[in-house]
């Protein structure tokens, strides 16, 4: 491997020559050797980054002219670009285990800028552009990060999760429609329970779902946001007076999304509440998910030892010693993205509380299980909705020989022979495996005939 010499106020160092990052990136990459090219900074975090260098860099040519000039501004704009759309994501190594202010992600985004400014600006005499003086201009590692981690989190949510919570609510609004008037039992703690429509069923599922999509409307609104004009320590120190609100109102620009400025510098740099609440939401989500792909694996299981009232889509063999046998693999992978996700909500809140001072030094873990949490979430719900839930069918058959079966149905008679005799049917009816009209005949409570003229399944729903 070829070899270039960076240096840093440090010294010296060797940084491979095909690669944009600096000294400051090399020294990290090479102290850090913990999860590499597995737990690396999040590429929604390295995009997010192109955005506010180049909000960054337009608000100082507007305010710093005299630095930030035009010749640099196009070429930062350029490389800014290039991080945004992600061809530069091989230039972005270092890993979430760092310093947990995320310096040296800062200073990787403002070496790789720096360094692709230049190239695209190589007719100049001397490098354009110096990663701290230009790239980092009116900034700090400690406002550029948690801006960061804002932008990718709204981004996220708004462009990608809740797109796919939309879409699975059309799909069970789609199959409510479908259902209608299908009636089965219902049941509570696992037993059996009073009659329900399929399609109230189905409309419990789509009403979680559409109360999670408002929760996280609601939780996208603190994240809007940024903490960037309070540079170090919240005061602003080096940045011109009208950077916090101009870099706000470009990112702005930049994403079609509404950002503004945060109103108290210090607060945003040493508290991540709103993060804690936004994922909060989320999972929120995914507790609501589990409950959903846990009940339709339930009313899936069998075929035909299980409940079996609904059949979903056989997408691959289940067993490697029992031929013929399909699972509900996708409900499982929703499953274990809800268990992930609430794993990850512990970490988020934990590293909430351990910022001292000015300054929260557990961002970079927050920002990695935050925006897991919303991929997998996204990626979880799409598979789901794809693969399974499109594919829902009701066995009415199998549904209506429950309904009739179920015990539960003596509440209907509750009106007419009241709740303790009611009782006495239901058990002596279990006991003797007797029908309900058998035992409430045999108890004296009802003749046959008043009791198929008050007994009527389908209408206590």
């Amino acid at each position: 491997m070829e070899y270039r010499i960076e240096h840093d106020s440090m010294g010296e160092v060797r940084v491979p020559a095909d690669r944009y990052w600096g000294a400051q990136t090399e020294r990290s990459h090479e102290n850090f050797l913990i999860g590499v090219g597995i737990e690396t900074m999040p590429a929604e975090i390295i995009h997010a980054f192109g955005i506010l260098k180049k909000a960054a860099a337009r608000a100082n040519a507007a305010l710093k002219p005299e630095k930030m000039t035009q010749k640099k501004l196009e070429a930062i704009e350029k490389a800014c670009d290039e991080v945004i759309s992600g061809e530069l994501d091989d230039h972005f190594p270092l890993v979430v285990w760092q310093t947990g202010s995320g310096t040296q992600s800062n200073m990787n985004a403002n070496e790789v800028i720096a360094h692709r400014a230049n190239m695209l600006a190589a007719n100049e005499s001397k490098p354009l552009c110096h990663p701290n003086d230009d790239i980092n201009m009116s900034q700090s590692s400690n406002d550029t990060f948690p801006t960061a981690m804002h932008i990718s989190a709204v981004l996220q949510m708004e462009d990608s999760l809740m797109p796919a919570v939309e879409r699975l609510i059309g799909t069970f609004s789609e199959l409510e429609k479908a259902n209608e008037g299908i009636v089965k039992s219902g049941r509570t703690h696992l037993q059996d329970a009073v009659p329900i429509s399929f399609s109230q069923e189905i409309s419990g599922w789509r009403s979680s779902l559409e109360k999670d999509l408002a929760l996280m409307k609601l939780a996208v609104g603190p994240l809007r946001e940024l903490a960037l004009g309070g540079t170090a320590v919240g005061t602003g120190l080096n940045a011109p007076e009208g950077f916090d609100v101009l870099v706000a109102e470009e990112v702005s620009k930049l994403t079609g999304k509404e950002f503004r400025t945060a109103p108290n510098k210090f607060h945003a740099l040493t508290s991540k509440d709103e993060l804690v609440f936004a994922h909060g939401a989320v999972k929120a989500l995914a507790a609501d998910m589990m409950k959903i792909a846990n009940d339709i694996r339930w009313l899936a299981s069998g075929p035909r030892l299980g409940l079996g009232e609904i059949t979903i889509p056989a997408n691959e063999p289940g067993s490697s010693i029992m031929p013929g046998k399909v699972n509900p693999t996708q409900c499982e992978q929703v499953t274990m993205v809800a268990v992930q996700v609430m794993g990850n909500d512990a970490a988020v809140g934990f590293a909430a509380s351990q910022g001292n001072f000015e300054l929260n030094v557990f961002m970079p873990v927050m920002a990695y299980n935050f925006l897991q949490s919303v991929r997998l979430l996204a990626e979880s719900i799409e598979s789901f909705r794809v693969n399974c839930a499109v594919g829902i069918r009701a066995d009415q058959e199998k549904m209506r020989g429950n309904l009739h079966n179920s015990l539960m149905l003596v509440t209907a008679l509750n009106p007419y022979i009241g709740y303790e005799n009611a009782a006495k049917t239901a058990h002596l009816a279990y006991e003797n495996g007797i029908s309900l009209k058998e035992a409430c005949v045999q108890l004296g409570f009802l003749t046959a005939e008043r009791f198929d003229e008050v007994f009527h399944p389908e209408e206590m729903i």
